[in-house]
C-alpha cells in the first residue's frame, strides 16, 4: 500500500496505490464512479466532495479524490470484499487505510448497529456516515451483513452520524431513500443505533378504505404513521350514508395490534376445537437434511441486542384498523373522515374515503357430502325377516 497506513504526508500529490498477490479482474462498468458497479464500487475514500477516481492496473489499484488532495485532512481508504482474481477467487475481507496530510490521526472509536425501523429488521449493508461538525464532508463505511459497523482512528469531538439504505449505490443520501441520524459526542468509543425511515416533506393522505369483516374496516394512508402520536376516536369520525348517521367506534388498532388479536382468537378456538388424535391421515415429513459444504456466515448477530433495541420504538405503520361493537349493514357505504393523521417527520394530513360493506359471498352447495368417519362404530346389521 503506498501511502502505508498511519503515514503522515503533507505533500502527498500522487494517486493511492493497492497492490495484490494476484492480477485482479478490471471488473469493467464502473471504474470511474461508486453508482455503476465495477472496481469503484468495492473502494470507499473519505472524506471527498466529489467521490473518487478508481483505475485498474493488473495488480493493483490507484485511488484519487476528483478535487485532488487537500491539505490538513486525515483520509480514509477502505476496500470492501468482493473483488476477483482473473480464477474467480474472491476477496472475502476487507482493508482499511488511513493516512494524513496534516494533522495527527486520532485513536477515537465509533461503532453501531442500522436498523429499518419501519420493516422491523436490521439493515445490512447500510452506508455509514460520521460527519465531523463543523464541517460537511464525513467519513463513510459500510454496515455488514448483520447492520453492525465499526470506524476507528477517528479524532475525537461532536459528528453527525448518519445510516442510509443506498438502494441506488451512490455513496449519497438520496431525497427517497430511508435514513436516520444522530448527534454523537465521541471521546474514546461510542455505539450508536440508527432507525432509518424514509423523511417524507408532505403530509400523509388517506389512500384507501376496506371492509376486513362485518365489524372491521382497515385505513392505508400513503405512508407510515407515528406510533407516538397515535389517531383516536376525536381524529377519526364514522357515518352511513345516505342520512350520514354517526356510527360509534369502538377500538382503533394498529394493523400489528389487530393481527395479533386475530392469532390469539384463532388459537383460542383451536384449543377448544376437539383434537384430532388419529393425525388425520397425514404422515409425518422427516426435517429436510441441510446442504454439506456451504461456509458459514462470518457476521455474528446479537439477535436479542436487535429485539431490545426495535422493542425501544413502537413500530409505524400505514394502517389502521377501526372496529365497531355492532355489526355494519351489508351493502351499505360508510364515509370516514380522517384529521390530523401524523407522519414520521410530524406532517399532519386530513382525509376521507368511502367504503361499501359488499355482501356475502354465495354459500358453495356444490361440496359433495362429508365422508363419513372411520372410526365411527359400524352400522347394526339388520335383523333377519
Amino acid at each position: 500500500m503506498r501511502p502505508e497506513s498511519g503515514a503522515v504526508v503533507p505533500t502527498w500529490n500522487g494517486d493511492a496505490v493497492i497492490r495484490f498477490d494476484e492480477v485482479i479482474d478490471e471488473m469493467p462498468g464502473g471504474a470511474g464512479g461508486a453508482g455503476a458497479g465495477g472496481l469503484a464500487s468495492h473502494v470507499l475514500l473519505s472524506p471527498t466532495a466529489r467521490g473518487a477516481k478508481v483505475s485498474w492496473h493488473r495488480t493493483s489499484i490507484s485511488v484519487k479524490p476528483r478535487e485532488g488532495w487537500k491539505r490538513g485532512r486525515v483520509y480514509r481508504l477502505e476496500i470492501l470484499p468482493g473483488i476477483l482474481d482473473l480464477r474467480r477467487n474472491v476477496l472475502d475481507s476487507g482493508k482499511v487505510v488511513l493516512f494524513s496530510t496534516g494533522p495527527e490521526i486520532g485513536h477515537a472509536r465509533l461503532g453501531g448497529i442500522a436498523l429499518a425501523w419501519v420493516d422491523h429488521r436490521i439493515l445490512p449493508r447500510a452506508l455509514i456516515e460520521a460527519v465531523p461538525l463543523p464541517d460537511s464532508l464525513g467519513y463513510l463505511t459500510l454496515a455488514d451483513s448483520g447492520g453492525q459497523f465499526d470506524l476507528q482512528g477517528l479524532t475525537p469531538g461532536r459528528y453527525i452520524v448518519y445510516a442510509t439504505m443506498d438502494e441506488n449505490s451512490d455513496r449519497r443520501r438520496g431525497a427517497r431513500e430511508s435514513y436516520d441520524s444522530t448527534l454523537v459526542t465521541l471521546d474514546s468509543s461510542s455505539n450508536v443505533a440508527l432507525y432509518t425511515f424514509v423523511h417524507d416533506t408532505v403530509p400523509p393522505r388517506l389512500r384507501t378504505g376496506s371492509a376486513i369483516d362485518s365489524v372491521s374496516i382497515r385505513l392505508e394512508f400513503s405512508q407510515p404513521l407515528d406510533a407516538a402520536a397515535p389517531v383516536d376516536s376525536t381524529n377519526i369520525h364514522v357515518f352511513a350514508l345516505p342520512d350520514s348517521a354517526a356510527v360509534p367506534i369502538a377500538s382503533i388498532l394498529t394493523q400489528r395490534q389487530f393481527d395479533s388479536l386475530a392469532t390469539i382468537a384463532r388459537q383460542k378456538a383451536d384449543s377448544a376445537a376437539p383434537k384430532d388424535t388419529t393425525g388425520g391421515g397425514r404422515q409425518r415429513v422427516a426435517p429436510r437434511e441441510q446442504p454439506q459444504g456451504r461456509r458459514p456466515s462470518t457476521v455474528q448477530v446479537d439477535t436479542s441486542l436487535v429485539r431490545r433495541l426495535l422493542a425501544q420504538r413502537p413500530v409505524p405503520s400505514d394502517k389502521i384498523v377501526l372496529t365497531f361493537a355492532r355489526r355494519l349493514k351489508i351493502d351499505t357505504r360508510y364515509l370516514i373522515r380522517v384529521a390530523g393523521a401524523t407522519s414520521l417527520t410530524g406532517k399532519k394530513g386530513d382525509g376521507q374515503v368511502v367504503v361499501l360493506i359488499p355482501k356475502p359471498a354465495p354459500a358453495d352447495t356444490t361440496r359433495r357430502a362429508p365422508t363419513p368417519d372411520s372410526l365411527a362404530p359400524p352400522p347394526r346389521p339388520k335383523p333377519p325377516r
